[in-house]
């Protein structure tokens, strides 16, 4: 399996070399289907971000690290391009596409 870091580096190189070769891409960031990529399913990153947040402000108030629990994200995304999918010659079924948080045309 290939690293989100290395994706991340590469991701119009991987992208574009994916597209010339007519290899659909699943990944796991939005980004990265805005750039190109097929589908993404992974979490929702500003929900993440505001979490994290939310967690920075309680050990700044005086809580302890070590008395917050470890949590991992609980809203996640899926986001399918359409316009990628047409270029590979791909039709995304409607089932598919009612469950996506966003559809890019």
């Amino acid at each position: 399996m290939v690293s989100d870091a290395f994706i991340g580096a590469n991701r119009t190189r991987i992208i574009t070399l994916a597209l010339e070769a007519r290899l659909p891409t699943i990944l796991s960031f939005r980004d990265y289907v805005q750039a190109g990529g097929l589908m993404s399913y992974g979490p929702n990153f500003a929900d993440h971000f505001r979490r994290t947040a939310e967690l920075v402000d309680k050990i700044l108030r005086g809580t302890k690290p070590a008395d917050i629990p470890v949590e991992q994200p609980t809203k996640f995304e899926f986001v399918v391009n359409l316009s990628t999918a047409k270029v590979l010659g791909l039709t995304i079924p409607e089932s598919i596409l009612s469950l996506a948080n966003e559809v890019i045309e």
